[in-house]
């Protein structure tokens, strides 16, 4: 999956559970940790596979469950003692629900499961040896080549309607919720603004005196 697609599936979900449980809409920061833990694998592992060689693939470390429920409760764990449990748990289903989407896409898209995607070091996946790195940019390029074929072909897979249909979906949810992270930036860009207002009058005050 694309990492706006990890986002995406990472915030609808969240949400959810935010209506199911707490009957209320996800606060700004956990809305902020849920993106940002969705996308982590692909942050961690696609650079330092494809700019650095450190991993013949771009899934590995991050990706790997072995790695991902130890984190998950590490950064849980931390987030409750600092009285933020609800961005902690966000944090965690964010970061886990990558694991499974990425095996389902696979299947999808390619027609088998590949678990060794999240069994890294156990069952790491395995590539044709290659000389060297091709480069983060270069081999993002080459694969949203395809991925921008599909999409100006006109002749778009149910797969890609789905993928629309959540980000429709995503979206309205994310306006019904109040559209975290952006209002609390706006909030605190009107705070900004405000306090600057009052210390420019303060200033005038003062020269006037």
């Amino acid at each position: 999956m694309w990492p706006w697609e990890h986002a995406l599936v990472g915030y609808l979900a969240y949400s959810l559970c935010c209506h199911a449980f707490h009957r209320e809409s996800p606060g700004g920061l956990e809305a902020f940790a849920v993106v940002v833990a969705s996308v982590l694998p692909d942050l961690i592992d696609k650079p330092l596979a494809w700019e650095f060689g450190v991993f013949e693939s771009g899934y590995a470390l991050g990706h790997s469950i072995f790695v991902a429920v130890p984190l998950a409760i590490v950064v849980g764990s931390l987030a409750r003692a600092w009285g933020r449990s609800r961005a902690g748990l966000a944090f965690g289903l964010g970061y886990l629900l990558h694991l499974p989407a990425d095996v389902v896409d696979g299947y999808v898209r390619g027609g088998y499961l590949e678990f060794g995607i999240v069994l890294w070091p156990v069952a790491p996946v395995e590539t044709p040896p290659t000389a060297a790195p091709a480069g983060f940019l270069s081999e993002f390029s080459r694969l949203f080549a395809g991925y921008r074929e599909q999409l100006l072909a006109g002749e778009l897979s149910t797969y890609l309607w789905l993928q629309f249909g959540i980000v429709v979906l995503t979206a309205l949810l994310w306006l019904y919720d109040g559209a975290p992270v952006a209002r609390e930036c706006l909030a605190g860009g009107k705070r900004t603004l405000v306090s600057l207002g009052s210390s420019i009058r303060g200033l005038r005050e003062r020269r006037e005196r």
